[in-house]
């Protein structure tokens, strides 16, 4: 982990799922600067929306995608920043990584190696030159997964990050990472991601560490039972697949399914 030195800091939740007004009530209560707004299946335009509503001088909030890349069985999540064109899910990871890279795009990696969503070692070492950071503390994690991702943060000398991994707004805030410097825009923040800036990886312990991952446990559960029969079997096909007409066939040949 980089070492921060003495003076101003700039607090970032790198990964939230959700945004409204309790999000930034609970953001600007924690003491954050900015958080990063990735939500499941949504696309690009909207996600930057929604973003710019809810920014202010008080609190930025930065636009992602989280790309969702192989299939449902063998899923591998990209978080990708500063994206000029959107990226849809349900790719192959190299696809994925192709269009990050040509776009010039910062690159973050959460949660490594959890569960069947994550980057595996492998992954990280066949394209340890885009990536940007890696996630090295997650609030879904273990304790032994959290060792894991620092770990392979380590030994590949990919810079860390944190985040709350929000699904429910009272998450927010509860992991963050501080840069060293005092930062203004979006661009700042992903300079900092990109140019290796000093940081420190923040969050919460004892029982409110565990509360938290309670939290987002049993939301995880649900997500992946009634809310994925409903996205699968009922609402019809994701806003984001690869095949939506909202892409113009450009990813067709990319799609894994």
């Amino acid at each position: 982990m980089a070492d921060v030195t003495a003076g101003a800091e700039f607090r970032v939740d790198c990964h939230v799922k959700v945004l409204n007004r309790d999000v930034v009530a609970n953001a600007r209560a924690a003491g954050l600067d900015a958080i990063i707004y990735a939500p499941h299946f949504t696309r690009l335009p909207e996600i930057r929306r929604r973003a710019e509503v809810y920014s202010s001088e008080d609190l930025l909030v930065i636009p992602a995608r989280e790309v969702f890349t192989g299939s449902w069985k063998n899923r591998k999540h990209v978080l990708a920043l500063g994206l000029s064109d959107p990226v849809p899910d349900f790719i192959s990871l190299e696809a994925a990584m192709a269009e990050f890279e040509r776009q010039d795009a910062t690159v973050l990696i959460p949660h490594p190696e959890f569960l069947t969503v994550s980057l595996g070692e492998d992954d990280i070492r066949a394209y340890e030159g885009t990536i940007d950071a890696l996630e090295i503390y997650n609030p879904k994690h273990l304790p032994r997964d959290n060792r894991r991702a620092r770990e392979i943060s380590e030994s590949y000398s990919i810079p860390p990050f944190t985040s709350s991994y929000a699904h429910v707004a009272s998450t927010v805030g509860a992991a963050y990472t501080a840069f060293d410097g005092d930062f203004e825009t979006e661009s700042d923040v992903l300079a900092a991601l990109e140019n290796r800036a000093g940081r420190r990886v923040v969050h919460t312990d004892g029982p409110q560490r565990w509360a938290t991952t309670a939290k987002e446990l049993a939301h995880l559960g649900y997500e992946n039972t009634w809310q994925k029969i409903d996205r699968l079997f009922l609402s019809g096909q994701e806003p984001t697949h690869a095949n939506h007409i909202a892409y113009d066939g450009r990813f067709e040949d990319d799609a894994v399914y």
